[in-house]
């Protein structure tokens, strides 16, 4: 992943979505959009319909040099040809997950507001690690991960962190220059009109942004 001067978008699926209407909606997104990750999250536990989704995103991914992860299935990485895994449980997997994959694919881990697990989550072979939620969201256990843990991490830490859950313009405004990631989704998805939203968000996330 890149370094940068401003934060990247990365980009979290609608947890329910039709295939067909997601697709066309995704793929005009990423046409006039850079977006640095997807990461497939779905509510559903049905295997075939995971891995159907996951054929036709990754092809539109790819079309467009974008990365994609899928959320805790750790087993469909390899034989899905994804990008790598996003790990929700802290840094309790990690290792496991490293082992099992390899060196190549990416994994990233969730942990919420805990300092100790995402350093635990980097040692043991995160890619990149997530906090949230930042403001209101329903993430994790209910705190919220602030201003002073993206300071202290993109400070001491050289590990890319991405900031998720509950953001809004103004918390983007905030974060811009301690965060490397934006994790986007019902922010976008829920808008009535999900690309001027992801645009409202992305012109936010530069800093000469108005």
């Amino acid at each position: 992943m890149p370094d940068v001067e401003h934060p990247q978008v990365y980009l979290v699926t609608p947890r329910d979505f039709e295939l067909s209407k997601f697709s066309d909606q995704l793929d005009a997104l990423l046409d006039r959009h850079e977006v640095a990750c997807l990461r497939l999250a779905m509510n559903t536990l049905v295997e075939t319909e995971i891995a159907r989704a996951a054929d036709r995103l990754r092809d539109i991914c790819h079309a467009h040099d974008v990365p994609i992860v899928i959320e805790s299935h750790i087993m469909m990485v390899e034989r899905l040809g994804l990008d790598g895994v996003h790990l929700t449980d802290g840094a309790r997997s990690v290792r496991k997950t490293r082992d099992l994959l390899g060196n190549t694919p990416i994994i990233g881990s969730f942990c919420g507001t805990s300092k100790h697990d995402a350093l635990t989550a980097c040692e043991s072979g995160a890619d990149y690690v997530s906090f949230g939620p930042i403001q209101g969201a329903s993430l994790g256990d209910g705190n919220v991960a602030d201003f002073d843990l993206f300071a202290w991490w993109s400070e001491m830490i050289e590990v890319p962190v991405v900031a998720e859950g509950g953001l809004s313009l103004q918390m983007i405004e905030k974060l811009r220059e301690v965060t490397d990631f934006i994790g986007l989704q019902d922010e976008i998805w829920r808008a009535n009109n999900s690309m001027a939203a992801i645009d409202e968000f992305t012109a936010n996330l530069r800093p000469n942004a108005k």
